[in-house]
């Protein structure tokens, strides 16, 4: 029960945060955390690798969102 408390804590800690600088970390780091657990007790490292990958898609994603908007304004003109 102690533990189950501790995790809820965790993640309220977690979503309080807001936006952070490392986009798409946390989102990462949990996926990564309960797949890392599972696969065989190493949820500290799938956090980190799921904090790496998620914040290298957030920047791919920020990088053709910006393209994006700049091709559609040189359209305009």
């Amino acid at each position: 029960m102690m533990k189950f408390i501790g995790c809820v804590l965790f993640a309220l800690s977690i979503a309080a945060v807001g936006n952070a600088e490392a986009a798409g970390c946390a989102k990462g780091a949990v996926v990564g955390g309960v797949a890392g657990h599972v696969a065989g007790k190493h949820g500290v490292a799938g956090a980190t690798a799921g904090c790496a990958i998620g914040h290298h898609e957030a920047g791919k994603k920020a990088k053709a969102a910006s393209q994006a908007a700049a091709a559609s304004s040189a359209s305009a003109k």
